[in-house]
């Protein structure tokens, strides 16, 4: 049997999914452990972590069955199907294609590589084990995201015109996000959701046309701010900044010829959310039903590896994801993160 993306699937349909997770980052409980209680397609069987004691603890809070004392022996487990990759940016291209190699489906944190290159080399892995490779934009799979997109589509607000989209959080040094070395920055952590959206919202890959971004600790953007430009004509600005005093803003904002889309946390909907919809001089405010966002995107990872879905978020959308990220570093003055490794080939 193969999925919709063509894999070759070597896992019985009458028992879950069985998980593993390389290492113990704070993201885990709520991007996997919490969903996984909702999803019974799915088991969390086991965590490794280069640190024994840190990872007796997690696994004892979570209720973790299996402890592995290095990475490569969960990733060479036999029972083990798949692996969920929390690691820093710079760790994500040289786990995944080893996790690839050894036979496992493989869902990686956001964003995918720290470049273009990574993201190929990896795509290039997950095709030639036909193994499944999801980049974690969880938001795309809550139907929040789903309705949005719908619309726009559907022509709801005429032919699209101007998208904005921020997302902006203080988060303070140290942290990973500021080390270069691991594939900091702002663009990487924060602005890679709004440069997703727009290409998931609109359909289209856009020109980037300027970018400027600020500075803190040399080569990382504390903020980014980009134009760019849809095939069509129509406008997007992206917006991020982690710097110490920034206001929480996260929204999304689409402008058509005949109406505007607004909403408020397009990236966590489940925690509250406002939709706009305004068509010509009628004006609607709701918000769209759901759980986490992380349940869809699990439950759609394991569906995928069934063969029962495609993914929004499979390796040919990654890597032009991060050919976008990239070409805003490069137009900010930047370097893209991270070297390409071409010993992975």
């Amino acid at each position: 049997m193969s999925t919709a993306q063509g894999y070759k699937i070597h896992m019985s349909h009458d028992r879950p999914l069985r998980l593993g997770i390389l290492g113990t980052a704070r993201i885990v409980p709520k991007a996997l452990l919490q969903p996984a209680r909702e999803v019974p397609e799915v088991e969390i069987l086991a965590i490794a972590s280069r640190d024994p004691v840190r990872a007796r603890e997690f696994a004892a809070l979570h209720r973790i069955p299996r402890i592995f004392s290095s990475y490569e022996k969960l990733m060479n487990a036999p029972e083990i199907d798949a692996i969920y990759i929390p690691l820093p940016n710079s760790m994500h291209c040289e786990w995944t294609i080893r996790c690839l190699r050894a036979g496992k489906h493989v869902l990686c944190e956001k964003p995918i590589a720290c470049n273009a290159a990574e993201a190929a080399l990896m795509a290039d892995a997950a095709a030639q084990t036909s193994r499944v490779l999801s980049e974690a934009f969880h938001y795309q799979y809550h139907p929040l995201a789903i309705h949005i997109r719908d619309l726009i589509k559907s022509g709801k607000i005429g032919d699209l015109r101007h998208i904005e989209v921020e997302f902006s959080a203080p988060i303070a040094e140290p942290n990973i996000r500021y080390d270069l070395g691991l594939g900091g920055g702002a663009t990487m952590d924060l602005g890679c959701y709004g440069l997703n959206m727009i290409r998931f919202f609109s359909g289209v890959t856009p020109h980037v046309r300027r970018a400027i971004a600020s500075i803190g600790p040399p080569e990382i953007d504390v903020t980014m701010a980009a134009e760019l430009e849809l095939p069509n004509g129509a406008m997007a600005f992206m917006k991020c900044s982690m710097a110490s005093d920034a206001q929480v803003s996260v929204f999304f904002r689409a402008i058509g010829t005949d109406g505007e889309i607004h909403v408020t946390n397009p990236v966590a909907p489940q925690l509250g959310h406002v939709l706009t919809i305004r068509h010509g001089s009628h004006q609607i405010r709701k918000s769209v039903a759901g759980a986490s966002t992380f349940v869809y995107q699990l439950r759609a990872f394991a569906a995928a590896i069934r063969g029962k879905c495609t993914l929004t978020s499979g390796p040919t959308e990654a890597i032009a994801n991060m050919e976008l990220i990239d070409r805003v570093y490069r137009v900010a003055g930047l370097k893209p993160r991270g070297v390409e490794n071409q010993r992975l080939i």
